[in-house]
């Protein structure tokens, strides 16, 4: 999507649509609709007055040969309540109008900007909905919806001349936006066809195009290095594992922590041999949406530049039932030295993560950030809504947690107390794999947390947000990219 300013008058402007939004109760004379010719908001007005035009919330409105613009269509958009409108509901009706548009055939769209003109986080979230919006989970389609979409966005000044800052807000806004895209590309690809080594290829990929450090270990290294955790899920598979390992460092940050972003990156999820039900079994191909996360943030952090160092690691393989695949009763031991009793085979991924965070530690990260589709029961609690966060270090929960807060992302705190450790507690071992049903989101994550130690440690457990099975307005169906836009905020504020 190619997307530009454009200072030219309103009434000059031509565009196959020209979008604005406007706010219940005063649809005809309230958002950026104030800001429109005398003729268009009469025109408007009439469309109010017979109920045809009300502000609801994502509620479109398409006006042809509108009076007062040259324009050949007017777009309203419905923003809610005003008193609730912020910049995650202006990222929202950007995708919104995006989607309805294009869903006519249309190609280009003129936003108008109005006073958002000299606003550099409303624009950045603007351009993240609009190049959002413009997604679609149909690449093995033979009837693609590629046709449709959005090739020229304008951003509308009115005449208003932007400054850099506002040019610069919209540059950081394509950059998180693809990111997030490409993250979403990741999750959607089938497990045939993204298999750990694929997965390895697509982060070799991106290190050659990007400038950034790219390591991948494969299982004679994971055996050699002694990822007894890791190894004892890959070991059931007939595709090899991979560790992948990318770097990025500003040359002006020496001082800066060294964030361990890691991912997990399980290509598909049977179960192993507490194998799952058939049922929604596909949408297993999404177990490494984690370490796809960690890929885009990558991404952008390597055009985008902030003065941080991070190490991304990502533990990727199947978990599969075979003659070779552990089981329920095994006792593994993992980099750290600790052992684990495995209960349940499908509580694979808290595994894999337990010895990459003992790598990355060895590595030199100085604060740990983990993001995996870790548990059902993170799920039942909230939903596929919010993203559970959990974490010893408040700081750094905190850190997390306002920029989740500031791109839109919703996530909710769960406690990690010291009573859970009961619940995953061995017989024979130092630790199990499994707690139990109750809790079952927190004692996943707190056995992670086992192996960071006393190193500042955050997990998000993103089972619930990382796919959308419900078309939006502003969101089509499938991979959402979801933390990708959160995690690259904190490092650009580190």
């Amino acid at each position: 999507m190619n997307i530009e300013f454009t200072t030219l008058p309103l009434a000059e402007l031509q565009a196959s649509a020209l979008a604005v939004y406007t706010f219940e109760s005063a649809a005809a004379s309230s958002g950026t609709v104030e800001q429109m010719p005398a003729e268009t908001r009469v025109l408007l007005g009439e469309l109010e007055a017979s109920g045809e035009l009300t502000g609801k919330a994502h509620e479109c409105t398409l006006v042809h040969r509108p009076a007062g613009l040259v324009a050949r269509r007017l777009l309203v958009v419905g923003a809610g309540k005003k008193d609730k409108f912020n910049t995650n509901q202006l990222r929202r009706l950007a995708g919104t109008a995006v989607r309805h548009v294009r869903a006519r055939g249309l190609h280009d769209l003129a936003w108008f900007v109005g006073d958002l003109s000299t606003d550099a986080p409303a624009l950045q979230a603007l351009v993240e909905g609009a190049i959002h919006g413009d997604y679609d989970a149909d690449r093995y389609r033979t009837e693609r919806n590629s046709e449709r979409r959005i090739d020229r966005l304008d951003l509308a000044t009115g005449g208003v001349l932007p400054a850099e800052p506002e040019r610069a807000a919209v540059e950081r806004g394509r950059v998180i936006a693809e990111a997030q895209n490409f993250t979403r590309n990741l999750v959607n690809e089938p497990s045939n066809r993204m298999t750990p080594r694929h997965l390895a290829q697509h982060a070799s990929d991106l290190a050659a195009r990007w400038g950034l450090e790219c390591e991948v270990f494969g299982p004679e290294d994971i055996q050699r290095m002694k990822m007894g955790a890791f190894w004892s899920v890959a070991q059931g598979s007939e595709e090899p594992p991979r560790l992948i390992v990318l770097r990025y460092s500003h040359p002006q940050a020496p001082d800066s922590p060294v964030v361990g972003l890691i991912g997990k990156g399980i290509t598909f999820d049977t179960g192993g041999i507490s194998i799952k039900p058939a049922e929604n079994m596909h949408e297993m191909k999404t177990d490494m949406a984690g370490g796809a996360t960690m890929l885009g943030v990558m991404q952008a952090l390597a055009q985008l530049k902030p003065k941080v160092r991070v190490v991304t690691v990502i533990p990727a393989t199947e978990n599969m039932p075979s003659g070779k695949a552990y089981k329920p009763g095994d006792v593994v031991t993992s980099m750290s030295g600790k052992t684990i009793e495995v209960l349940n085979t499908d509580a694979e991924g808290r595994l894999v993560l337990a010895d990459a965070l003992t790598f990355a530690k060895q590595q030199g990260c100085t604060v740990l950030i983990d993001a995996a589709t870790l548990t059902g029961a993170v799920s039942v609690a909230l939903g596929n809504i919010t993203t559970g966060v959990f974490g010893w270090n408040k700081e750094w929960v905190n850190r997390v947690l306002a920029s989740a807060a500031a791109t839109g992302d919703r996530m909710w705190e769960l406690p990690v107390d010291d009573e859970y450790r009961d619940l995953y507690k061995s017989q024979i071992a130092d630790l199990a794999n499994t707690g139990g049903r109750y809790g079952a989101a927190i004692t996943g994550a707190m056995f992670i947390g086992e192996f960071a130690g006393s190193t500042p440690w955050v997990h998000l457990d993103i089972a619930g947000t990382r796919w959308s099975n419900e078309e939006k307005p502003y969101l089509g169906k499938g991979p959402t990219g979801s933390p990708v836009r959160t995690l690259v905020d904190v490092l650009m504020r580190c």
